[in-house]
């Protein structure tokens, strides 16, 4: 997401690649919901209010970001991921003279939360998918404080759906017409957003060494819209602040007739409003290192490729992520 004279970010091509994973087990955050509702009610717990969730979830797939670009978070009942999302996308400034910047991102995530139904008598976990994909679009301009640091405000846009499958098939619950059982059987919740964000953008480039430090404040709000469930209708704002730096170095190693540089990197990302809290935790850290191998002296549209290794960790979280990082 660094402005790069028209090759794509780090994070951005990490994210392409699709191969990065981190695992954060952490106790359960609203993955389970155990009670039940009055004599006649099928579903224990608030639809609405894991809805909403979801939308405050969907939040953390807005915005570029290393922490949270390809995340999994597993049940502490159960040992198995409840959430998982993955995110790619890109950003480039076109040129020093028109200094236009665009952006954009694409992901997709899984919510599986539990359900305790109930017909007076009888009753009965309610398992169900929720499947999350959004993008979000950026449009930006470089002010140039200096020669290394540019100022650049975005305005930013985004769509997502969720879309939710009942597992169970044929139940008790099936001739019961609550409008939250309608929802979480194949029911939708389509989004919409719009806000923007404010980034300090710096880069330190020398023949033995290259700094990138990005500083980013996004405010995004998410409302549902269109043929949204009724009874799932809501809102979220994605409020985020991330602090982004890498350094890269020669290793005295050479490759494709360039040196082969060292690669470290560091992260750290605090959520606001509804992002805060939602997965446990209300910020992250990520610690990277990696190898960078450079092939510009050849006519292919790939300049840089990075195979990069980072531990993620945050309150009551943490993990390791794998993942390839290309520049065009």
């Amino acid at each position: 997401m660094l402005a790069f004279r028209k090759r794509w970010s780090q994070r951005a091509a990490g994210a392409c690649a699709a191969l990065p994973l981190t695992l954060l087990p952490c106790a359960s955050h609203a993955q389970v919901v155990p009670g039940q509702l009055s004599s006649g009610a099928v579903v224990g717990g608030n639809v609405k209010r894991h809805a909403d969730a979801v939308l405050a979830i969907m939040t953390y797939t807005t915005v570029p970001d290393v922490t949270t670009s390809n995340l999994s978070v597993n049940n502490g009942l159960t040992g198995n991921p409840g959430f998982g999302q993955t995110q790619f996308g890109g950003g480039f400034t076109l040129s020093r003279t028109f200094p236009l910047y665009m952006e954009g991102t694409l992901a997709y995530s899984r919510y599986d939360p539990v359900f305790i139904a109930t017909d007076g008598a009888q009753q009965r976990a309610v398992p169900t998918k929720w499947n999350t994909f959004s993008g979000t679009v950026g449009l930006g301009w470089d002010f140039r404080i200096t020669d290394e640091l540019v100022f650049r405000p975005i305005l930013n846009g985004t769509l997502g759906r969720v879309s939710s499958d009942l597992t169970v098939g044929q139940t008790i619950f099936n001739r019961v017409t609550d409008s939250n059982l309608q929802f979480l059987e194949n029911g939708s919740l389509n989004a919409y957003g719009y806000g923007g964000s404010l980034m300090l953008d710096y880069e330190h480039y020398r023949e033995n060494y290259e700094i990138d430090a990005e500083l980013r404040a996004t405010d995004i709000y998410l409302r549902s819209f269109g043929s949204t469930s009724e009874a799932v209708q809501g809102s979220a704002m994605a409020q985020q602040l991330s602090l982004w730096t890498r350094w890269r170095a020669p290793t005295g190693w050479h490759a494709l007739d360039r040196p082969v540089r060292y690669v470290l990197e560091a992260a750290y990302s605090h959520y606001f409003g509804d992002s805060a809290g939602v997965l446990g935790f209300n910020d992250l850290t990520s610690l990277g290192v990696g190898l960078e191998l450079d092939s510009s002296r050849y006519p292919i549209i790939v300049t840089r490729t990075r195979a990069m290794v980072r531990y993620v960790f945050g309150r009551n979280v943490h993990g390791v992520s794998f993942g390839f990082a290309m520049s065009f």
